[in-house]
């Protein structure tokens, strides 16, 4: 008989609101909302913020009177401050286990397999040591939600941040069956990781409401009804566990670098500095998943939603002769491309790049009539221009004048906070 599998999902409360209030503790106790890349929508509120009834995903614009009524407190997303904290915050869940029993799942989320820790320790102390040192050591608050699955460790921790009587740590695997059912019964089904609005209308048709109806269903009847994926789902709460962790993400099949811009661009060179720098962000992660580029598509929009102009929208493609992952002769390529794309007098909003036939570069074995050498000199080169972004940053070299400042493509970030782990942006004491 197989042993019963235990996990837990670690999930950082209002994951960006909880990194800016960090570094300005002015903000705690007061409506917070971040909004998404160009300042467009709301992509996190404080709990404060949830409480004025502004939702996820709301345009800026349409709550403008909330904002100022209230005094929301209003940011711009700082990537680069969000992405440290995850970093430190993966990396001390990591020391609760072993390699292999950690799955990264989010810039704010772990999963972690605690099947050989049950015996050795109270897994809620363990949880709630785990809440108290991240919260110690860099400052985020953290609910932690345990099952006997991945989904019931993922609806532990909707119920971890739902009720207080948790106090942060929900431990469904070994709570009193009962008392499961109880709590599920009051929980509707659209919470179920997996299910969402669109399926639970659905499942409603079914006589399905809440998360204690779905558990009681026949996972095979369901999954002839809906799809493989249902069925899983309702076997994980039925305890039977379907999903392993995953330890190494599946490779990408392409590559979307791409942002609406701050102002009406018109002009072509201002199009082509925009389209470099989105091109030397898809390298960046093009390399960081040690991978070639077949294709290249470039594409370039105007606004479909402005009734004073005619929409115009084009995307070209190019097979590259060789697969590469040179950031030079992909810059080069798609200026080419986008010169094809262009056309005079269209007000553009967004301009981008697609990576795709991706191929693994480890395996990759070059035609025979390849040109070797210059292969050799673009690994070389890039390893170079990548060494200078690490040391002094990325603003620092780059393939044409996209880092100069004030370009008028830039997306808005009017409500930018610093990035408190650079030397610029680092806190000072004054005396």
């Amino acid at each position: 008989m197989s042993r019963e599998e235990i996990y837990a999902l670690v999930d950082v409360n209002n994951c960006y609101v909880s990194c800016e209030r960090l570094f300005n503790p002015k903000l705690n106790q007061r409506p917070v909302i971040v909004l998404s890349n160009n300042d467009g929508c709301a992509v996190a509120r404080s709990q404060e913020a949830k409480d004025l009834g502004i939702k996820m995903g709301v345009p800026l614009f349409q709550i403008k009177d909330i904002v100022e009524q209230h005094q929301v407190q209003v940011l711009s997303s700082n990537y680069a401050l969000y992405a440290e904290m995850s970093h430190r915050f993966h990396t001390i869940l990591g020391q609760y286990v072993a390699p292999d029993e950690q799955e990264i799942y989010s810039i704010d989320e772990s999963f972690l397999r605690l099947t050989a820790y049950a015996k050795r320790y109270n897994l809620n102390e363990y949880a709630q040591h785990m809440r108290a040192r991240i919260l110690r050591w860099i400052g985020l608050p953290v609910c932690v939600g345990i099952g006997r699955t991945k989904t019931e460790a993922k609806l532990a921790n909707y119920m971890a941040k739902k009720a207080k009587r948790f106090n942060g740590v929900c431990n469904l695997a070994q709570m009193d069956p009962k008392h499961r059912d109880y709590f599920w019964s009051l929980i509707d089904v659209s919470e179920v990781w997996g299910v969402g609005r669109k399926h639970s209308q659905k499942l409603k048709q079914y006589g399905v409401h809440t998360v204690l109806d779905l558990v009681q269903c026949n996972p095979h009847r369901l999954g002839k009804a809906f799809s493989v994926v249902m069925q899983r789902t309702v076997m994980e709460l039925q305890g039977q566990s379907c999903m392993e962790l995953e330890h190494a993400p599946e490779p990408r099949k392409q590559i979307v670098a791409s942002r609406s811009f701050g102002e009406k661009i018109t002009a072509l060179e201002d199009l082509k500095e925009a389209l470099a720098k989105y091109v030397q962000d898809a390298v960046k992660r093009l390399r960081s998943e040690q991978a070639l580029c077949g294709t290249m598509i470039v594409f370039v929009q105007s606004n479909p939603f402005d009734r004073h102009a005619p929409y115009y929208g084009k995307s070209l493609s190019i097979d590259l002769d060789e697969p590469t992952d040179s950031v030079t002769m992909l810059v080069r390529t798609a200026l080419q491309l986008l010169e094809s794309v262009y056309k005079q007098d269209v007000i553009y909003k967004k301009c981008g790049v697609i990576l795709t036939d991706m191929l693994d570069k480890q395996h990759y074995i070059p035609a025979l009539f390849a040109d070797h050498e210059r292969i050799r000199n673009n690994e070389n080169l890039m390893q170079a221009y990548e060494q200078i972004q690490q040391r002094f940053g990325k603003t620092k070299i780059a393939v044409g004048s996209c880092y100069l400042p004030n370009r008028k493509w830039s997306g808005k970030r009017e409500s930018l906070s610093r990035n408190y782990f650079s030397w610029d942006g680092m806190l000072t004491i004054d005396r």
